[in-house]
């Protein structure tokens, strides 16, 4: 690789944001510094930001491009390009992809394999066809019978960085409002209102049968393996207390105030959604990103469901006060990268992996204009 020097940008650091430039090496970050180059053929980024590559731990972005449509499935490998170019052009240079194993009712796209994404990931990999780095976050449905089986393809592969426990059971966690777990059964999955009322008749045999033991043949795993483990829409200090238990060092979108500030209590890294910040609240009626940023909980966002909504909300973040923009930026790379136990990403720093982005705002909202990974353009 040949040296890469960018200069009148305007670098985003860990607590500040300087006018210089950087130099970037054998896919690392080699140098920072103040003022202008005068490296011949340097890259002029016209005062543009120069920002880390965003890290996304939980994007359901990939089972979009796989299941266009209800019951239409799409070939996995030109969806996972399709994936891989929508993560890199909103900036994002190291995604987890977040697989779900498991479905209660047996109907869904988490009901079947999914193991064929990691050979398209390795052939594409090995292709120098990715533009992002990519890693596995498995979501196992705890009350689902084939979690397990579902998951045991993804148990051994050197992707795998996140386990994360759910139940979406209606009435608890995320959908303890029956009514706002009514409107997504209906509305997403088609069902009808007597199914819908029907499978929450059915939901505490499942729960017995399936959640419990679930819970702790994954939380086990984890530990011996040392994966990283989160829990999944803690509701109450009760669920934190469990999830700290259990050896979870992320709480993923806490639904509440209470389950956030326990969190923080105990040590466990908080996660919240990108749209939540960027729509003004949660779509299922739960607490608001924005309200627990102000408090200083959360140390990471998630695209979760809409890729370009992580940069947009650190910038709302810093637009109305919520934090700096230095620290906005880091909530979308070094937290990110650090719940998941990769140290290599998310700061502009020496020594670190060069994956940075270029941004300027167009109409007062970020956009980005190029991003970088290990050195190299890739978008």
């Amino acid at each position: 690789m040949t040296d890469t020097v960018i200069h009148n940008a305007r670098i985003v650091l860990d607590d500040e944001v300087v006018l210089g430039h950087v130099r970037l090496s054998g896919g690392r970050i080699a140098a920072i510094g103040h003022g202008a180059s005068a490296q011949p053929g340097a890259l002029d980024w016209d005062g543009d930001w120069l920002l880390p590559g965003l890290v996304e731990v939980h994007t359901d972005n990939l089972e979009r491009h796989v299941m266009p449509r209800p019951k239409v499935r799409f070939p996995m490998q030109p969806a996972v390009q399709a994936h891989d170019a929508e993560m890199a052009a909103n900036g994002i240079t190291t995604v987890l992809d977040a697989i779900g194993v498991g479905d209660p009712y047996g109907d869904g796209f988490r009901a079947n394999d999914q193991s064929e994404l990691l050979r398209v990931l390795d052939a594409l990999d090995e292709a120098g066809a990715l533009r992002a780095d990519h890693f596995i976050h498995i979501r196992c449905e705890l009350p689902a019978p084939n979690a397990r089986e579902l998951f045991e393809p993804f148990s051994s592969h050197r992707r795998l960085r996140l386990i994360s426990l759910m139940d979406h059971t209606p009435g608890q966690r995320q959908w303890r409002e029956l009514e706002h777990a009514r409107v997504y059964y209906t509305g997403k999955k088609g069902w009808s209102d007597a199914k819908f009322d029907d499978e929450v008749r059915k939901a505490p045999e499942r729960q017995a049968l399936h959640a419990e033991p679930n819970r702790r043949w994954f939380a086990d795993f984890a530990r011996t393996r040392g994966i990283a483990l989160a829990t999944h829409d803690d509701t109450t200090a009760e669920h934190v207390d469990e999830a700290h238990r259990l050896g979870a060092a992320m709480s993923e979108f806490p639904t509440t105030l209470e389950a956030a500030r326990r969190a923080r209590d105990l040590g466990l890294s908080t996660v919240m959604g990108a749209p939540n910040v960027v729509r003004g609240g949660s779509h299922s009626g739960n607490a608001s990103a924005m309200a627990l940023a102000r408090e200083g909980l959360v140390d990471s966002l998630s695209s979760d469901y809409v890729p370009a909504s992580l940069l947009q909300a650190a910038w709302r973040l810093a637009d109305e006060g919520a934090c700096t923009l230095p620290q906005a930026v880091s909530i979308v790379s070094r937290g990110p990268a650090l719940a998941s136990g990769l140290h290599d990403r998310g700061r502009i720093a020496e020594g670190l992996r060069a994956d940075v982005i270029r941004v300027r705002r167009v109409g007062g909202a970020p956009v980005v204009r190029e991003a970088w990974s290990r050195g190299r353009r890739v978008a």
